[in-house]
């Protein structure tokens, strides 16, 4: 885990530097961030309309993952970890998905199908969650340079670095995202300055995993980081850590972890989220306190559809002799 902020590891949130206005003013078209000289205020307006496309939108939206996360509704999503073409986006929102979730982790996407697939998604108004391969510095910025609203971030084991995660994340006085102010994030409008930095970090939505015995000896303490929106569990990384996987002690123990988590995260006002591969397992989910909920992914529902109609084929079929 790499801490965010030049020349700092290890540390997360530090003392603030100067205000990213005047730190980045140089960074922003138009002059956006600069202090305000002779006719500061009409400049001012003249920055907020570039800031807007037609009809008055801002390029600063709203993030409705995040929205809908706060106001406690149930969001049901599914891994991407095979289709690398971006339209299967469309076809996860008309089939009545909440949201994707794109494995960077342990699938071979590259930053540019990342970045076309996050510009198809803003374009959808159709949530993208991104798990990067770590949760560090360079892998937080490039995410969310790239037009990423919603970071799964995985492996976090101590509040420290859950507390870097959450400074990668935000612009100062919130946190020490490095500061880019023109690119798919803004829509490559001229965002002012203030503007940018108060809609970048009220827009983004972290969750943190946890996956290890480590991580849940120090559950309360990471629950209780700013900045971090939802918690989760990494089941099996976990279950490996735990000396359980694939033994009869593997469900229970689980679930026990699971509802640790849960009770952690209501304690601390965080979000639940969780992954399961059962249409039941969702259900269950759900009743435990989960709002985001990950059912099962492209490719083990592409397998398991074809599988199933390809049994029932065959029985159909006359008898071999």
């Amino acid at each position: 885990m790499v801490a965010c902020g030049k020349g700092a590891r290890g540390k997360g949130w530090r003392q603030r530097a100067a205000p990213p206005g005047e730190r980045h003013a140089a960074a922003l078209p138009d002059g956006a961030g600069r202090r305000p000289q002779q006719g500061g205020r009409a400049r001012g307006r003249q920055g907020a309309r570039a800031a807007r496309g037609r009809g008055g939108e801002s390029a600063m939206r709203e993030n409705a993952y995040r929205a809908r996360a706060e106001r406690g509704e149930v969001q049901i999503g599914t891994w991407i970890t095979m289709i690398r073409t971006p339209s299967v986006l469309m076809l996860l929102q008309g089939a009545g998905l909440d949201f994707a979730r794109l494995d960077m982790e342990h699938s071979p996407f590259s930053m540019e199908t990342l970045a076309d697939m996050a510009a198809l998604a803003r374009a959808l108004e159709f949530p993208l969650v991104v798990r990067p391969p770590e949760g560090n510095r360079e892998w937080i910025t490039r995410l969310l340079d790239a037009g990423v609203w919603n970071l799964h971030i995985p492996q976090v084991d101590t509040p420290e670095q859950a507390a870097a995660v959450a400074a990668c994340c935000r612009y100062a006085p919130e946190g020490e995202r490095g500061m880019y102010g023109f690119g798919p994030a803004t829509e490559y409008r001229a965002v002012p300055a203030r503007e940018l930095t108060a809609a970048a970090n009220a827009r983004v939505h972290v969750t943190v995993m946890l996956e290890s015995k480590r991580a849940f000896d120090r559950l309360d303490e990471i629950a209780s980081v700013p900045g971090i929106d939802a918690l989760t569990l990494g089941p099996t990384d976990l279950a490996q850590d735990l000396g359980v996987l694939g033994t009869p002690a593997q469900r229970e123990a689980l679930t026990a972890h699971r509802r640790r988590l849960v009770d952690a995260a209501r304690k601390h006002g965080k979000q639940v989220s969780m992954a399961i591969d059962s249409v039941e397992g969702v259900r269950e989910m759900i009743a435990l306190g989960a709002t985001i909920v990950n059912y099962a992914s492209d490719a083990a529902v592409l397998r398991s559809g074809y599988a199933t109609a390809v049994e029932e084929i065959r029985r159909a079929l006359p008898s071999r002799r």
